[in-house]
């Protein structure tokens, strides 16, 4: 899930706040209205109503011990009753199987690119000043509202805490729910918003870059000097700001990429990949590395990433990488955010081709491929489905006993391969 923070100006559009009542509507900008779903409104189980009262009613004594007041917790919990909508949507995460390539064409589409440049030149002035406080590119902050909530036309449309107290009560990851719970009742009990003006995502993510409750309290600022930090108006100012505060405090250096994309030399062994193959911008050219359009790739650490193994774009990748990989672990997410800010700059499309027909194992198969793995006696770390550092390096040890070259890229080949072992 995303950990998001909160973005951006000074006076914009003017908030246009919610009619909230039964089947209420809240405006976001640019689109029409956006109709919030209420558990009153989702025909809920009276069983389940029943029982997440009682649970209200239990977790009271910890919520107060955590510093939130009586009244605070009364008055937020007043019209909140169990909604289904909430664990309908929790259980019908579709799994990614898109490539990562497939996800590059959504996420950097041409239409995101130009909205996101219409967005620079419409908060320019804003977008400048949050840049010189805080250090990030203004097009990398852009780029992360764009991602996260198109531009703040997708904001949420669930009653924050009633979405988080039904998780609370009957999710999957209850504790970690709980805790947003608590996060999000101090939110309140500082003054930032109201219980009816709180929207967001089923799993908690606010705003117009989709902070949760705990990022929230760790990083958003009130840039406009009103008083509030205020992420879920029209007005994107304190959302942006908060973004670039938590990049900069997540080690944001000013002035340098967070990638690029480079050409590997024919014959490249990928050994050195990896993100934890850190080496000088002069051993990589010594390698023959060059940068996608031929020049020089520039000195300072960087490590090479191969998302799609030699098959595909290949990466340096820099400091900033990992400061944007705070904001959402996924390497995809990463990517996309750093390449659609290239493109805000003016930069190009991707070079490299992709690999035509790859297709991006399944859940299943990724677990399969693990075990497998595992079973040779390349350690993955566990047959979760999650290829991590680990599954990588058992990928990179099992294709170099092969003799294929160790690029540590999970693909059906590999799998086909174990298969017939």
């Amino acid at each position: 899930m995303r950990f998001s923070r909160t973005l951006m100006t000074l006076a914009l559009t003017t908030a246009l706040s919610a009619c909230i009542g039964g089947g209420g509507s809240v405006w976001q900008s640019g689109s029409s209205p956006t109709v919030i779903k209420y558990g009153r409104d989702q025909n809920p189980d009276p069983a389940k109503v029943a029982g997440l009262e009682q649970w209200i009613a239990a977790f009271r004594p910890r919520a107060l011990a955590s510093g939130v007041s009586a009244g605070t917790y009364d008055a937020a919990f007043r019209e909140v009753i169990y909604n289904p909508e909430v664990i309908r949507r929790s259980n019908n995460q579709a799994e990614f199987t898109k490539s990562l390539w497939e996800y590059l064409e959504t996420a950097v589409s041409d239409k995101r690119v130009a909205n996101g440049r219409a967005m620079l030149a419409r908060h320019a002035g804003v977008l400048n000043q949050i840049e010189a406080t805080y250090g990030v590119d203004k097009e990398v902050v852009v780029a992360v509202w764009g991602m996260e909530s198109s531009y703040g036309e997708k904001r949420g449309d669930l009653p924050l805490i009633e979405a988080l107290a039904t998780l609370s009560y009957d999710g999957r990851r209850a504790e970690f729910f709980q805790g947003q719970l608590i996060a999000a009742l101090k939110i309140l009990q500082a003054g930032d918003t109201d219980a009816r003006h709180m929207l967001g995502s089923w799993a908690g993510a606010m705003g117009h870059t989709q902070f949760i409750p705990t990022s929230y309290l760790a990083f958003a600022v009130d840039f406009t000097g009103d008083g509030k930090r205020d992420i879920w108006s029209d007005d994107p100012t304190d959302a942006l700001a908060s973004t670039a505060a938590y990049l900069a405090k997540s080690g944001w250096q000013r002035g340098q990429p967070w990638g690029m994309e480079v050409t590997l030399p024919p014959g490249f062994g990928a050994a050195v990949s990896g993100k934890s193959a850190k080496r000088s911008g002069a051993d990589w050219r010594a390698m023959g590395i060059t940068r996608a359009d031929g020049r020089p790739v520039p000195d300072g650490q960087a490590a090479l990433l191969l998302p799609a193994g030699v098959k595909g774009a290949a990466f340096l990748i820099y400091r900033n990488f990992h400061a944007i990989e705070r904001y959402n672990q996924a390497d995809a997410y990463v990517i996309a955010v750093g390449h659609l800010s290239d493109r805000l700059k003016g930069g190009p499309g991707l070079k490299t081709p992709w690999p035509a027909g790859d297709s991006t194992l399944r859940m299943a198969e990724r677990m399969e491929l693990q075990e497998r793995l595992t079973a040779m006696g390349f350690d993955t770390g566990g047959a979760d489905g999650n290829v991590g550092q680990k599954t990588i390096a058992a990928v990179k040890a099992f294709q170099t006993a092969r003799g294929l070259v160790p690029d540590g890229y999970p693909d059906r080949e590999v799998l086909e391969l174990l298969r017939r072992r």
